[in-house]
């Protein structure tokens, strides 16, 4: 015979005795969160500091020949530089191309931050020309130190006193003329396109001769070789101050500090603002922490009494920019000279 036993029901389980269930549970899931915390902190070790920079001296490159605005900027900032780091920073002038030598050989050289380069507004110009495939993208940039004007300079004894008298020459002799400053499509010889056009006249009423940089192009003007130069005003300066050039105009939105005599074009009816500028950069993959050296080392460095004095007497115009602003201006720059170039004529 089977005998059936009641059991009792087990008792209810109660609202509390969830919650403490609940926060056993919680309890126990934190302690394992905060065990496994510690066990990364345990197995996964703190990254080594960056090694120190820069233990060894520094490359700037320049893709201009010497005594040219980027040149004398680049070392004038250099020379600050090498008491700042207490080791060598020395500048060499890689010209061709059409600056594309000197800008290929910053954008391909070892990411250490052991070679930087001067980088010009021609980055944001050679590869509309397909001279080059390179753009700011191939860069990092650290600082834009200065932007000058275009303008206009001819010989001292040249027979045109002031601008009228040159552009009624041209006008009355197109072709006749030749001008230079820099490569054919290079920032002056844009210079001189907006300046042709701007005055109602074509660019084949100046002709171009193409030069390595400012310095090349001036040294052809005192020979004789050329009769214009478009290059910045500050650049022609020291060959004004010795009488061997004239400077008729500058191609700004208000006149030059330095020759406050000098009239704009825009206020003889030709409404032209272009100029060429100029910065340091480094290779695309150089580390963020040497980029962040630089850029506060430069940021010393053009705050320093010692540059100050260098644009005073140079005449440059000043344009300081950080690594991100100058970041941003490159960008910017790289989308605006399309038009000038179909405007020459250079692409279709």
């Amino acid at each position: 015979m089977v005998v059936l036993v009641a059991c009792a029901a087990p008792p209810p389980v109660t609202v509390v005795q969830t919650k403490v269930v609940e926060a056993t549970k919680i309890v126990e899931a934190t302690k394992i969160v905060e065990a496994t915390k510690i066990v990364e902190k345990v197995v996964t070790p703190t990254p080594p500091p960056p090694p120190p920079y820069p233990v060894k001296g520094i490359t700037i490159n320049v893709p201009w020949s010497p005594g040219g605005g980027t040149d004398r900027t680049t070392r004038a900032l250099a020379a600050i530089l090498e008491k700042e780091f207490k080791q060598p920073v020395g500048v060499v002038n890689r010209t061709g191309g059409g600056g594309v030598v000197g800008h290929t050989a910053t954008a391909t050289a070892d990411p250490d931050g052991y070679t930087l380069g001067a980088v010009t507004v021609e980055i944001a110009m050679m590869n509309w020309l397909g001279t080059t495939s390179l753009t700011y993208k191939d860069y990092k940039p650290i600082a834009l130190l200065i932007n000058n004007r275009a303008g206009i300079t001819v010989r001292a004894d040249a027979p045109w006193k002031d601008y009228k008298a040159l552009i009624d020459d041209i006008k009355a002799n197109p072709g006749k003329y030749k001008a230079s400053g820099t490569a054919a499509g290079g920032i002056w010889d844009l210079a001189r396109v907006a300046w042709l056009k701007a005055a109602g006249l074509t660019p084949d009423h100046v002709k171009w001769v193409p030069s390595t940089g400012a310095a090349a192009a001036l040294a052809e003007l005192a020979a004789g070789g050329v009769d214009i130069c478009t290059c910045s005003p500050a650049e022609a300066l020291p060959m004004a101050q010795a009488g061997k050039a004239r400077i008729l105009a500058v191609m700004a939105d208000k006149r030059w500090s330095v020759l406050p005599d000098v009239p704009t074009l825009k206020e003889l009816g030709a409404d032209v603002d272009i100029g060429g500028w100029a910065g340091i950069a480094a290779p695309a993959r150089t580390p963020d922490y040497i980029i962040d050296i630089l850029d506060k080392a430069v940021a010393k460095a053009v705050q320093s009494s010692e540059f100050a004095e260098f644009i005073k007497t140079s005449g440059f115009w000043m344009d300081y920019k950080n690594a991100k602003d100058f970041a941003a201006f490159m960008t910017k720059e790289e989308g605006k000279y399309g038009f000038r170039f179909r405007e020459g004529r250079f692409i279709k």
